[in-house]
């Protein structure tokens, strides 16, 4: 049985899960993918230095350049807490020339 906590009223923000050793709740790790596109190289840079600060929770990434259109079509695989992902692609996507867009994978949540 579950007890109402200050906590469910998160619930459909973040993932939380319960933490039986201090009795509180630890955010749950959920697997993302961030696409990216990149329209002008000169966000290159500052780009990968974003990505550079979320690399322990980067699973891979690949990236191809699209000449005929002078665009670079980028996707970046996460396992992180959905507020990380969430800071990640905004970041990103307040980069000039860079647009993102980000799907999660379900929850045990969202199945029932």
């Amino acid at each position: 049985m579950h007890t109402k906590t200050p906590c469910d009223a998160l619930r459909g923000a973040f993932i939380f899960s319960r933490n039986d050793i201090t009795g509180g709740f630890i955010m749950e790790n959920r697997v993302a993918l961030i696409g990216i596109i990149v329209s002008d190289r000169s966000a290159a840079e500052k780009m990968n230095a974003i990505l550079h600060e979320y690399g322990d929770y980067i699973i891979g990434r690949m990236g191809v350049p699209y000449k005929k259109r002078g665009i670079s079509v980028i996707s970046v695989a996460l396992d992180a807490p959905a507020d990380v992902v969430s800071a990640l692609s905004g970041k990103l996507g307040a980069l000039k020339d860079v647009s993102t867009k980000t799907v999660y994978t379900k929850t045990s949540d969202d199945e029932e």
